[in-house]
């Protein structure tokens, strides 16, 4: 899954101007949760005469809500999207279809559960379950994460949301979950903004896979509060963990 983010400008200035020709506009949250906005680069309409990047960024709040909804807060978790249900799914299948998105970030955080001796005993108190937080990183530059988006309207309130995809998870990632972000490389990044969803070609993207170097970093538990958006949030308390790419 992917719970939190974390956006500074080294790297993602780079990621934007590639693809927008712009630097990244937002400004740095290294503990971006569910709810609140952040930016996308998503396909823009123009004219086939207009010169430009055919991608352009946009800011959205990280909770899709679908454009039929009836309200503004959907009661349903929607901050990410499953591989396997995309085009199936009511609210996301459209998106699929339409509206997708990159999300680039500079990494994002995952809880490893990890089971410690009861300093009870007992067989019923054997051991009990905790979770340390990782800030899982690309080795260089900016991670690209696939993404959905929509515009919800009612009378004079509009906004965009989007959420982002997950996969069941890579073998270099198991040691922390069963799911994982959808990430791309820039190659994959533009077939996803273009490709078509009816078609095979963006099934093999939807596999789990890992298409850059990563680092998983043991960091501390102050990124659990979302309220935390200092550096101490990235800061590593122990050493990082090589995670090779697997294309």
């Amino acid at each position: 899954m992917c719970g939190r983010f974390a956006v500074e400008a080294e790297g993602l200035d780079e990621a934007y101007r590639a693809f927008t020709g712009a630097p990244w506009p937002g400004a740095p949250n290294r503990n971006t949760a569910p709810t609140e906005t952040a930016w996308i680069i998503r396909a823009e309409r123009r004219a086939a005469s207009d010169a430009g990047e055919p991608w352009t960024a946009a800011e959205a709040k990280w909770w899709l809500t679908p454009f039929w909804s009836q309200s503004p807060k959907p009661k349903f978790s929607a901050f990410n999207a499953r591989a396997e249900t995309l085009a199936t799914s009511r609210t996301f299948r459209e998106p699929f279809k339409r509206r997708r998105c990159v999300v680039p970030v500079s990494g994002f955080y995952e809880w490893r559960r990890r089971v410690q001796p009861s300093l009870l005993g007992g067989p019923s108190n054997a051991a009990r379950a905790s979770a340390r937080p990782y800030f899982v990183r690309p080795r260089a530059g900016a991670l690209l994460l696939g993404g959905v988006w929509d515009r919800w309207r009612r009378g004079d309130e509009a906004f965009d949301s989007f959420a982002i995809v997950t996969t069941p998870v890579s073998d270099g990632l198991a040691f922390l979950h069963d799911r994982q972000p959808l990430m791309l490389s820039p190659g994959d990044a533009r077939r996803w903004l273009t490709g078509d969803a009816r078609a095979d070609g963006l099934a093999a993207l939807l596999a789990p896979r890992l298409p850059v170097a990563l680092s998983a970093v043991p960091v501390a538990g102050y990124v659990g509060d979302p309220r935390n958006k200092g550096p101490q949030c990235v800061a590593p308390i122990g050493d990082a963990m090589p995670i090779e790419a697997e294309d």
